[in-house]
């Protein structure tokens, strides 16, 4: 029996007031020796009339139904003979250094994304292990907006069952993002799925995540228009208006994605919250945020210098302003580097979460 489902800190005192201790006190007679079952099964019965809550289901089928013959046999138990059980039991708790369970299958959850994925299926094909120990689960963590193409691209009955395995709300957003026939098929075929049974239902989870899975990896996370966005948020102004002067030519409607995806200083006030203001210029270097807002302000970017001031704390507004007035003009080179190195430090604390966009279709 597994030992990990069982937690020794929940195996109750014995008392003298236990249902299955009563007279007589040894009704399997004076010699009567227990195996080792028996007596885990004595431990169970005990654990289970106190309410602690054990993943039986989690045994397989013939040690379940074992385990319940078993405490059905014992009837009646000493006070001691279930003491010195749950005694050795215990001792053999506190003896387990490590407990992996769930044979290959456990093994392989274990093992997930270190070992590769042809070894995976592999070995789960030979053994007829189960791909996914929870299919469902994943389904359901879904958003409505990943789960419409997997139900527009399925048979209606599969998609029948899906839906009726998801929540109401959710099962309500995909089918309003259907065509009306296509919602109406599923809707329908909804009522047929009375008699699906479970193996059949687990069968359908197991197949909609592995087509999931067996999706192309990608080679990078953010979308081409994201990626050339953020080269162009580094470079100087006039290479960035070169270059999307010649996107504007070639791929208009690439180049608008691109005009979507830059970051520059005219728009730190559309796009970052003015309560975030303070931490995510805290890592740029004071010369470099300096010699900005001077060269910005000379340049026609008196927004967002005022927006960047006005956000900082007095203390330090006061002392940026000072420091302003000490440099005075700032060259066009030495500008534009500054602003570059302030946008580079923008975009790693907007990378590593320091602080995040404004949604500028909730404002």
């Amino acid at each position: 029996m597994e030992t990990n489902l069982i937690p020794h800190t929940q195996i109750p005192e014995i008392s003298s007031d236990q249902s299955l201790l009563t007279q007589p006190p040894n009704l399997f007679g004076q010699d009567r020796t227990f195996s080792r079952r028996e007596k885990a099964a004595m431990v169970i019965g005990l654990m289970m009339q106190q309410g602690v809550d054990l993943r039986l289901s989690r045994l397989p089928s013939e040690l379940q139904s074992e385990l319940t013959e078993l405490i059905g046999e014992l009837r009646i138990v000493d006070r001691q003979t279930l003491s010195e059980a749950a005694d050795e039991f215990a001792d053999e708790l506190d003896a387990v250094g490590l407990s992996l369970s769930g044979g290959l299958e456990g093994a392989l959850s274990l093992l997930e994304g270190k070992i590769s994925k042809e070894t995976g299926r592999k070995l789960r094909l030979e053994a007829g292990v189960r791909r996914f120990s929870a299919p469902w689960d994943r389904l359901r963590a879904l958003s409505v907006e990943d789960l419409v193409p997997i139900v527009a691209n399925e048979g209606i009955e599969v998609a029948a069952v899906l839906l009726s395995k998801l929540e109401v709300a959710k099962a309500a957003g995909i089918l309003g993002a259907l065509s009306g026939e296509h919602a109406r098929r599923i809707s329908h075929a909804i009522s047929m799925t009375a008699s699906v049974t479970p193996e059949a239902v687990d069968r359908i989870g197991q197949s909609l995540v592995a087509q999931m899975d067996d999706r192309p990896e990608r080679a990078f996370d953010k979308s081409p228009a994201d990626r050339v966005g953020a080269i162009l948020t580094a470079t100087s102004e006039n290479i960035r208006e070169e270059v999307l002067k010649g996107l504007d030519e070639t791929d208009p409607d690439f180049a608008k994605l691109v005009r979507e995806a830059i970051f520059t200083f005219k728009d730190i006030p559309r796009r970052i919250a003015p309560q975030d203001i303070a931490k995510a210029f805290r890592p740029v270097a004071q010369k470099y945020l300096v010699a900005a807002l001077s060269y910005a302000k000379a340049s026609g970017f008196e927004n967002s210098v005022t927006f960047i001031l006005d956000n900082m704390t007095n203390r330090m507004a006061d002392l940026l302003i000072e420091e302003m007035e000490q440099i005075g003009c700032v060259k066009h080179k030495e500008g534009e580097e500054a602003i570059k190195q302030v946008m580079n430090v923008l975009q790693i604390g907007l990378s590593e979460g320091v602080f995040e966009f404004v949604n500028e279709e909730e404002t």
